[in-house]
C-alpha cells in the first residue's frame, strides 16, 4: 500500500509568539512535517518540547533572517531534511518590532529592522525556491502587519514607524514575487493583535485564535488569492 507523502512546511522565527503558536497548531495532525527556523535552536527550549508532543514530525534547524550567511546555509539542511520530497508551505514569520516615531527613528536599529523584517524573507524565499518547484502546494505566506498599509496609516497613527515602514516592504516584496511566479500563491497577512511578546501590552486577542485563522486563510488559499493582503480572519487589508 502507498503512503500519501507529508504536507512540508517551514516556519521562520519559531521560538516564541507567533511562530511558535503555528508550529504547535501544524503539529497537531500527522501529516505535517515541519521545519522550525530559528535564531539559536539550543535556546528555543519550548520549540523543542513540542517534539514531546508532536503528532506530526518536527525538524529545528538554525535559520536567523537578520543573518544572510545562515539563511543561505540553511539551503544544507532543508536538502537534507526534505530530499526530493519538496516544500507545500513556506511562512517567513521572524520579525522585529521597534517602538519609534517618523522623527525618533535610530538609523542602525531601521537597517536591522529591514534585513529582519523585508530583506530577510526576499532571501529566505530564494534559498526555499527550488524545493517550492518541488512541492505540491507552492505556497508562501508572509506575516506582515495593518501597521504596513498605506490605507490604513491614519488609523495606526504615529507609532512604529519604521516597523510599519519594513513591513510595506514586505507587501511589495509578496506582489513582485507573485507577478514573476504565477505558479506560486503569494500572500502577506496581519495575524491580528496577538498576546506576543512583540505586541506587548497592545495585544488582544490569543495567539491560538490568531493562528488558527492564520492557517485557515493560507491552506485554503487559492491561486486567484495570489497577491492579497488580508488579516487573520480572512478580510482584505487595504494596500
Amino acid at each position: 500500500m502507498s503512503t500519501a507523502p507529508p504536507t512540508t512546511w517551514l516556519v521562520t522565527g519559531t521560538s516564541r509568539g507567533i511562530g511558535l503558536e503555528i508550529v504547535r497548531q501544524l503539529l497537531a495532525s500527522p501529516n505535517n512535517l515541519v521545519i522550525a527556523g530559528a535564531r539559536t535552536p539550543e535556546k528555543a527550549t519550548a520549540l523543542r518540547e513540542l517534539k514531546n508532543t508532536a503528532q506530526g514530525t518536527l525538524h529545528v534547524i538554525k535559520l536567523d533572517v537578520g543573518d544572510f550567511a545562515s539563511v543561505r546555509a540553511s539551503a544544507t539542511d532543508l536538502q537534507a531534511i526534505l530530499g526530493d520530497t519538496g516544500l507545500d508551505y513556506l511562512i517567513n514569520n521572524a520579525g522585529l518590532g521597534p517602538r519609534d516615531t517618523a522623527f525618533t527613528i535610530d538609523a542602525d536599529v531601521l537597517l536591522e529592522t529591514f534585513k529582519t523584517n523585508s530583506v530577510g524573507p526576499a532571501l529566505v524565499s530564494q534559498v526555499a525556491l527550488p524545493f517550492l518547484g518541488k512541492g505540491r502546494t507552492k505556497k508562501i505566506l508572509h506575516i506582515s502587519s495593518t501597521a504596513g498599509s498605506l490605507g490604513s496609516a491614519d488609523a495606526v497613527g504615529s507609532m512604529l514607524a519604521g516597523y510599519s515602514m519594513t513591513k510595506s516592504a514586505l507587501n511589495m516584496l509578496a506582489y513582485k514575487q507573485k507577478l514573476e511566479r504565477p505558479d506560486l500563491t503569494v500572500i502577506t497577512l496581519c495575524p491580528g493583535s496577538a498576546k506576543t511578546d512583540m505586541s506587548g501590552e497592545y495585544g488582544k486577542i490569543e495567539p491560538s485564535e490568531s493562528v488558527a485563522g492564520v492557517l485557515k486563510v493560507i491552506i485554503s488559499a487559492t491561486a486567484a488569492d495570489s497577491g492579497k493582503f488580508l488579516r487573520y480572519n480572512g478580510e482584505t487589508i487595504p494596500w
